[in-house]
């Protein structure tokens, strides 16, 4: 077994086990909230953060309510402690895809949970119907077993064919009532979220048929302008996918489907920031334009913390050159080879942003997208933040270099 199996198998098991109780102490907390040094957290064995504060008399209170000897609490130095990591648009890592089975689920989760991503949505590419439904079948069973996978999102394949990026034009389709259907009935509740191209055909109908059924609809990979954004967006659309990739760009005299997005604070805005997908002066603008609202994701492949190399995305073959990916037979961008921890790491030493801002988009921002920040039949408790009633999702990270050196999830520690 392979040291990376062996950390697969290992967070595999510990995610499909019960929570615990813990707690740490003497770090520093950044969440959306703000800063604040000497804070210590105390968790229920329910997976659920029962207190927190900076108070030394209510840290002995709390950890013996919890019925934690205070002494053996984590002493975290005064590194930082942030909200687990959470990324609502990611196909793979570890050279395994989420559309490669239950094997490859638990491998490429494991390459991200060691990164401080401690929820995730998987995302699936455009493949034959038969095979999403199967795909989404899988999702949905390993949502049961573990509280860390927080379904599926589809992006594919009611996608334009002049916007498709890396997806396998034989497999687009327009959403049509029957197709939809038989999406949903696959999903067995699991899907969180779906890309669509609102102009097709049925397009700005079928975004409304997902939101009824308690999926958020996301525009990308389209050909639509100003006023179809809207349009999807006044239909139920609450997302937009990767911004700038696979859509028309703004234009004076043809805004498109971005500054609808900006414009309309209902709206989600994905960026991949990893300076190539979109160069550092474009994020710090969007980053500007659209305060609170820009959640980072990375459309990881299968590539993601591995070498350059030969890959596969589906059935398409995939060159990676200095951690960039495209596809060999035109160079179209093939998803990234990113992790939310490298895409903190940018922001705060390349870009300069607070700490608080570049994890309020690595954190609550993700999870306020698909109404996780709130109580809801997903997680149970919130995600986001650290504070009382909220998931115990918990990182610690090195104040140097940011990098993750311990990881929960709803209480059960993955690294």
């Amino acid at each position: 077994m392979s040291d990376r199996e062996y950390d697969a198998a290992r967070i595999t098991a510990s995610l499909e086990g019960n929570p615990t109780a813990f707690a740490v102490k003497n770090g520093k907390k950044i969440d959306a909230n703000g800063v604040k040094s000497h804070y210590w957290v105390v968790t229920g064995g329910d997976g659920v953060i029962f207190a927190a504060g900076t108070s030394d008399d209510e840290f002995e209170t709390a950890c013996k309510s919890s019925g934690i000897n205070p002494a053996r609490a984590i002493d975290a130095s005064g590194k930082n402690i942030t909200p687990g990591y959470i990324d609502i648009h990611a196909h793979g890592a570890w050279r395994r895809s989420f559309d490669d089975g239950i094997r490859s689920i638990d491998i490429a989760r494991a390459g991200h949970a060691m990164h401080g991503t401690t929820r995730q949505v998987l995302s699936l590419i455009t493949n034959p119907i038969d095979v999403q439904c199967e795909n989404l079948n899988l999702v949905r069973a390993k949502m049961r077993e573990r509280p860390d996978i927080l379904g599926a999102h589809l992006e594919g394949p009611f996608l334009a064919m002049s916007k498709k990026g890396a997806h396998n034009p034989a497999c687009l389709k327009d959403p049509e009532p029957s197709v939809v259907n038989r999406l949903l009935d696959a999903a067995g509740g699991c899907l969180r979220q779906i890309t669509i191209a609102p102009e097709l055909p049925y397009g700005l109908g079928a975004i409304r048929r997902f939101a009824e059924a308690g999926v958020v609809p996301a525009v990308g990979h389209c050909d639509a302008d100003y006023g179809m954004a809207h349009r999807a967006f006044d239909e139920g659309a609450r997302i937009l996918t990767h911004m700038f990739n696979a859509m028309n760009g703004p234009h004076h005299r043809n805004p498109g489907p971005i500054p609808a997005a900006l414009e309309d604070s209902r709206v989600t805005i994905e960026l991949i920031c990893d300076g190539f997908h979109v160069q550092d002066p474009i994020l710090q603008l969007s980053l500007r334009l659209a305060p609170h609202r820009i959640a980072f994701v990375t459309d990881a492949m299968a590539a993601t913390d591995c070498p350059d190399g030969s890959y596969k995305l589906g059935a398409l073959d995939v060159d990676v050159v200095d951690g960039h990916a495209c596809l060999k037979s035109n160079g179209a961008i093939a998803g990234s080879t990113l992790t939310i921890e490298h895409a903190v790491q940018r922001n705060i030493f390349d870009l300069g942003r607070s700490s608080a801002e570049v994890i309020e988009s690595a954190t609550l921002t993700p999870a306020h997208a698909l109404g996780l920040d709130i109580p809801n039949p997903i997680t149970g408790a919130p995600l986001g933040l650290i504070a009382p009633d909220h998931a115990a999702d918990i990182l610690i990270t090195n104040p140097n270099d940011w990098s993750v050196e311990h990881a929960w999830c709803a209480g059960r520690q993955i690294k």
